[in-house]
């Protein structure tokens, strides 16, 4: 059985780029993206999951697990999402791939509207819009080799690459660092970065334009996480692709966004790039996300106070009126309490759902990464 030890020697062999390093390629992908038209448009999006009672199924009530967001994302960029567990990225993942039915909002895609396209008029679209699911364990058939996985899409699509099918799948499983020779293989006989690195070649087998990731790294250790998230970098320099990427870490969201929504019960609280938002966060949610981001250096971190939120995540079933933050918020007041705070756009580019923003000062959350821009595999 393989282990993750493998993966090294592979790695290692792998010639390093004479090119620039992530941050400039990101500085070039968030000059482009502000001159183009966005790639994908949400609007209004939501999802309400009804809640039944008796034999009649009535309907008793809703889960709104997301409830009214709007975002674009930009050609060639990576927007990363975050928040606390139940707070709708996932769902909001799903609608935007289509593997779920919107209750209300848009989808755009390309400028056209996939918000209630039926499945036949969606399969052409599934080659151009693809996800990546958080377990690398429960999203590949054990029954399946890893050729007969990878080859799915081409399969389903009807499409029969140049050169056929095996040759193509070898070369994605060449390009994620794996070997050729991994074709006739089972899943149970790889590690979790190694099934991660298949996943990711089966989202990439039909050359996709936006790929959706679900936590990608989250059951991964933490070397092999800086690994995939490497990995990740290097093929969006390379194939142009533009990312959507769910994760509860604000260390990876760090190293791999553009971009960088933050979600709190089902609504999108603050929107901005990803150097502003952590050198100055507006929300007070943001704020204290960020406080609890681990730094390393014991001298920096005595600095820095740490925010402790009071109380629980209110019930998506029945959320709090006016600001849905207003429960855990330290600086409340009536007109949180009464009015929902629209997502408007600060004079510094910040798009902020709050009616008492952060002021710039007393606001330097600092967060590390290794000097050459690659995800650290320290701890």
């Amino acid at each position: 059985m393989n282990t993750e030890k493998a993966e090294e020697p592979e790695k290692a062999e792998k010639p390093a780029k004479p090119a620039a390093t992530p941050e400039v390629g990101r500085a070039e992908r968030s000059g482009r993206a502000a001159q183009d038209e966005p790639l994908l448009r949400v609007r209004g999006l939501v999802r309400h999951f009804p809640i039944t009672k008796g034999l009649l199924k009535r309907k008793v009530g809703a889960v709104q697990a997301v409830d009214g967001i709007d975002f674009d994302v930009f050609p060639g960029e990576t927007l990363g999402v975050v928040g606390e567990s139940g707070c709708g990225k996932s769902t909001m993942g799903r609608l935007i791939t289509r593997l779920d039915e919107p209750t209300g909002g848009s989808v755009e895609f390309e400028g056209q509207d996939i918000t209630h396209l039926s499945p036949g008029r969606l399969r052409p679209l599934r080659r151009d819009i693809q996800m990546i699911f958080q377990d690398p364990y429960g999203s590949l058939n054990p029954r399946h080799t890893i050729g007969g996985i990878v080859s799915t899409p081409f399969r389903l699509q009807g499409v029969e690459p140049e050169g056929g099918v095996k040759k193509e799948v070898q070369r994605l499983l060449e390009l994620v660092g794996l070997s050729p020779e991994h074709y006739n293989r089972y899943p149970h006989e790889f590690s979790g970065g190694q099934r991660q690195r298949i996943g990711i070649a089966r989202a990439l087998a039909l050359k996709p334009k936006l790929v959706v990731a679900d936590e990608p790294v989250s059951a991964l250790d933490v070397s092999i996480q800086a690994q995939v998230v490497n990995l990740m970098d290097d093929l969006q320099e390379e194939l142009g692709l533009t990312y959507v990427i769910i994760a509860h870490d604000l260390s990876v969201i760090r190293h791999v966004s553009d971009r960088i929504a933050v979600m709190y019960l089902g609504k999108i609280v603050e929107l901005a790039d990803r150097d502003s938002l952590y050198a100055s966060p507006r929300h007070p949610y943001t704020k204290a996300l960020l406080s609890a981001v681990p730094v390393p250096d014991p001298k920096r971190r005595t600095q820095r106070g740490r925010i402790l939120l009071k109380g629980d995540v209110p019930s998506p079933i029945n959320p709090p009126s006016g600001c849905r933050f207003r429960t855990r918020c330290w600086k409340v007041t009536e007109e949180c309490i009464t009015t929902e705070p629209p997502l408007i756009q600060l004079r510094t580019g910040h798009q902020v759902a709050c009616h008492h923003p952060e002021d710039e000062s007393d606001n330097s959350v600092e967060a590390t990464e290794s000097s050459d821009g690659k995800a650290s595999t320290g701890q």
